[in-house]
């Protein structure tokens, strides 16, 4: 397969920040030079021994500080570098289903002035589940939904207001929030997304009050949430047969498969203009289901096994797959919050299904030999996902200091100048190399633009090319590239190619062909093959912020997406809010001339009608908003001497190096050798 000639932006012609001059070194020399420790959700290091299981909590998690959940974009008010208030691109709210909003302006009880017994009850069951910030923000959205529909206001469509409670991991706290939430205002529901719950205007509530009284409405919610088998709901009496079958017609068409209706005459009613009342009762085969529904999860309950992973120079899906081969399951039953570095020594929180601590515990010995360790084994009620940890902490030590060539300043002062102005300035949030792999002639973003355009058999041939080296692992793919023979290569391939192997015993049992190349994906996890897809949108992204910076620079202009939501402590640097859009569905573009380059891009890519959706790999990128600038947190350096021995004359000394030890903490999706390029003026 040809090398690919396309347009690339390499690392080598990135962009910086910062005019110091910086200087030489060298990391990576060993693993242990390269330590990264995974900081959850609770702002924790997760290295350290715990005694509680930290994802087993009785307060809902609050959101972590990471761009991609949390954007809320202002326009209005944002100062410019020269001063002059200009017009930036009007972008409020996101859909995106990891984003929160946060609305409401009235006091509680405007909705419930006198609140029930029952209501009370329910007020205390979200009091002991939610903080009070985020009680009184859910009290406040509810009041503002309120007061929007008694001022005739509409709340439909795509830009429908929501609030995110955050997200809780027990799954029986969950159902009672979900319950508890819509007791207590049944005008609104309750919507859970990968743990999290958003809460939403009840539109079909809003619709039932043009039908009926708002309190009968209020009743009627309630009665569907509560669910009491063999219980009954009655409407007011209504002598209008007309209206009666609307009120037929709205609930059957809404709840027809729970609940079903029947009207019954009263009593004591004048023959001519009866009195009817509408009665509604749960659906007997819906209530058996729903039993034997319950049941079933009960017996079928998933284990959940939450652990500390520690691996060093271990590629992350060498170490799953095997893992995955001692535990007896599959690498798609692991989770992980985010990839680690290869060469380095790495801690990260991981959650494995179907797999007892006790199973776990009995596998430490073995896994040992491939440099790994398990720890901080524990019981949990879910698995992870991408994106749920809060950062990552690094203690790097590069070695070999040197000034840069014809610079004559005193090495110790560059490097506190060059530490100093990343600190204050911050540096460009560029994805790291590692992001797109180490081959010289296919990047994983390739493979990411080829399963966007649905080329499933050339995806599957990027993946294998190989590489101009002499060794099992290339001589291998060469063979299938020029065979297609998925048998014999896979025979040819060595055992910790877990990848490798899985592709081509699916492509021998399913044949190279589009569905079999799309069977063959498959034998990947849904973040390995969303991996793909990611590594182009960040090769695209990485391409747009050198393009926005060598256009404007890093000062705001018009047109520009800027976040509030972020916590910057330094308010005089408005540039540090600038965002831009990390491919996908549901994003939105600079109204400017970076816009009109993402449009440019996406057509050279053969991109201009894509809707970021694979569904035949069950992939959808709704994308997301990402800071131009960040900012390295707690940082701390040392410098240390060194002195080199001459190994051939035992003792003899030949000289005295430079190394500094540096320590910091990153946000998720922050790369510590983009921070560490930044400092050094130095590709490393």
């Amino acid at each position: 397969m040809e090398e690919d000639t396309d347009y690339r932006i390499r690392f080598s012609s990135l962009c910086y920040i910062n005019d110091h001059i910086g200087f030489c070194g060298t990391i990576k020399s060993s693993p242990s030079d390269f330590v990264v420790i995974e900081i959850d959700e609770q702002g924790q290091l997760v290295n350290k021994a715990i005694d509680e299981p930290i994802y087993k909590i009785s307060k809902i998690l609050p959101e972590s500080n990471n761009l991609a959940k949390n954007v809320k974009i202002d326009l209005q008010n944002f100062p410019f570098e020269d001063g002059s208030n200009q017009e930036l691109n009007p972008l409020i709210r996101f859909s995106n289903d990891d984003q929160n909003h946060h609305s409401g302006t009235e006091n509680e009880e405007t909705i419930n002035e006198r609140p029930s017994k029952c209501e009370k009850e329910k007020a205390d069951v979200l009091g002991s589940l939610l903080d009070e910030e985020t009680n009184e923000l859910l009290n406040l959205f509810a009041c503002e939904i309120k007061d929007k529909w008694n001022s005739e206001n509409e709340l439909i469509g795509p830009s429908s207001p929501e609030l995110s409670l955050g997200r809780i991991l027990e799954k029986n706290q969950r159902a009672i929030l979900h319950s508890a939430v819509r007791q207590k205002f049944p005008f609104l529901i309750t919507i859970g997304k990968n743990s999290e719950i958003v809460v939403k205007p009840n539109l079909e509530y809003k619709e039932l009050c043009h039908l009926v009284s708002e309190e009968e409405a209020c009743e009627f919610f309630k009665y569907l949430d509560a669910k009491k088998e063999n219980s009954k709901f009655t409407f007011k009496p209504d002598t209008n047969k007309d209206h009666r079958k609307a009120v037929h017609h709205f609930v059957n068409k809404k709840f027809g498969n729970l609940v079903e209706t029947k009207s019954f005459s009263e009593l004591n009613y004048n023959a001519g203009n009866p009195n009817v009342v509408i009665t509604v009762r749960f659906r007997d085969k819906a209530h058996k289901h729903r039993k034997r529904s319950l049941l079933e999860c009960q017996e079928r309950k998933v284990i959940y096994t939450a652990f500390t992973l520690q691996k060093e120079n271990l590629e992350m899906y060498e170490a799953v797959g095997f893992l995955a081969n001692k535990l007896g399951v599959i690498p798609s039953d692991f989770s992980y919050a985010g990839l680690k570095d290869k060469k380095a020594i790495t801690y990260q929180t991981m959650v494995v299904r179907k797999v007892t601590p006790e199973r776990l515990k009995n596998i430490g010995k073995e896994i040992e030999k491939k440099r790994m360790n398990v720890f901080n084994i524990r019981s949990v009620d879910d698995s992870l996902r991408l994106g749920q940890l809060k950062g990552n902490h690094f203690d790097i030590i590069i070695r070999n200091l040197k000034k840069q060539i014809n610079d004559s300043a005193d090495l110790k002062e560059r490097i506190s100048e060059a530490i100093q102005n990343v600190k204050d300035k911050g540096f460009v949030n560029y994805y790291g190399p590692q992001r797109f792999g180490k081959g010289t002639k296919v990047h994983t973003d390739q493979i990411g633009l080829a399963l966007l355009k649905s080329e499933m058999v050339r995806a599957v041939k990027l993946f294998l090319t190989p590489e101009d080296l002499d060794d099992p692992v290339n001589r291998a793919k060469k063979y299938f590239l020029q065979t297609e023979d998925a048998k014999v290569t896979l025979s040819m391939m060595p055992e910790f190619k877990v990848r490798e192997k899985a592709l081509l015993e699916s492509l021998h049992r399913f044949g190279m062909t589009e569905e079999g190349c799309i069977r063959a994906w498959f034998s990947f996890p849904h973040s390995m093959r969303i991996f793909y897809v990611h590594a182009y949108s960040s090769k695209i992204w990485n391409e747009a912020v050198s393009y926005r910076l060598a256009t404007y620079g890093s000062r705001v202009v018009e047109g520009d997406l800027v976040c509030l939501d972020e916590d910057i402590d330094d308010e005089l640097l408005p540039n540090s809010k600038v965002v831009l859009p990390v491919l996908g569905y549901n994003i939105q573009y600079p109204k400017n001339k970076v816009g009109h380059w993402y449009r440019e891009i996406l057509s050279r890519d053969g991109l201009q009608t894509c809707r970021f959706k694979v569904p035949t790999l069950k992939l959808n990128v709704p994308g997301c908003y990402r800071q131009i600038l960040k900012y390295p947190h707690n940082f701390s350096y040392q410098l240390m001497e060194e002195r080199d021995i001459d190994v051939k004359t035992e003792g003899s000394h030949i000289g005295e190096t430079l190394s500094l030890l540096i320590s910091f903490d990153l946000d998720t999706s922050c790369y510590a050798t983009v921070c560490l390029r930044e400092i050094m003026k130095h590709d490393v």
